[in-house]
């Protein structure tokens, strides 16, 4: 838990992340859930902005952690798909990184909708695990780990559906955005080494970010639309 901590923090820290997680913010209301709020970043920035921003998380250890860091706020352990909130009871929706981790991204989807007001706005972010891009000296194999990383996870392509999501469930408004993130530091090593592993290609990870040549670009695509009825 303490290493994925770890990459979580340093991934939120980037002047980039920020900016990402700002714009999610936009219109999502006074009352809002972040589902897979893990440490609860994006539930104390919304409440600073002051919105009631209540946090879910399915890990009981997360949202230990979040409830450490944050003991104003108001956290839950709950699955995406079964929240603990009444049908119409947020204006704003917000899941981030977390589809792609559901056996049924559809249903939670259906969730939000259930536990939105009329006028409620959803916002779902998240990468496609097929299109991270890696600089290295043997494209082809890494070309072969991200996908074998990818495939790995129960859907890691779910973020190229999340227009279509959205309009099967009766959103409006809908619309899509891509923002990319650029990592160039040994902060995103972690992350390489859950990719490839221990290896001559981590190594060379390794001495890229020792001599200031990492390159890593992580495309993010945010859906947002609003429940109408």
């Amino acid at each position: 838990m303490s290493k994925l901590l770890a990459v979580l923090d340093a991934f939120d820290d980037l002047p980039q992340a920020r900016h990402l997680r700002e714009r999610t913010y936009e219109g999502l209301g006074d009352t809002v859930v972040d589902v897979g709020c893990g440490s609860g970043r994006a539930v104390g920035e919304l409440a600073a902005r002051g919105a009631r921003s209540i946090g879910v998380d399915l890990d009981p250890a997360m949202i230990e952690i979040a409830a450490g860091r944050r003991p104003a706020s108001e956290f839950h352990v709950a699955d995406a798909t079964a929240l603990p909130l009444a049908d119409g009871s947020v204006t704003g929706y917000r899941a981030d990184k977390v589809l792609h981790a559901l056996a049924e991204p559809g249903q939670a989807v259906a969730e939000a909708r259930r536990v939105l007001a009329s006028h409620g706005r959803a916002v779902l972010i998240g990468q496609d695990w097929d299109t991270l891009v890696i600089d290295s000296d043997d494209p082809e194999l890494t070309r072969s780990l991200v996908h074998a990383r990818a495939d790995a996870l129960p859907h890691p392509r779910v973020a190229r559906r999340y227009r279509n999501l959205l309009l099967d469930n009766g959103f409006t408004d809908v619309t899509v955005e891509v923002h990319t993130i650029v990592w160039t530091d040994a902060a995103c090593l972690p992350v390489l080494a859950g990719i490839g592993g221990e290896g001559a290609w981590f190594d060379d990870q390794v001495a890229r970010a020792r001599d200031d040549r990492l390159f890593v670009a992580i495309p993010f695509f945010v859906a947002s639309g609003r429940r109408t009825t």
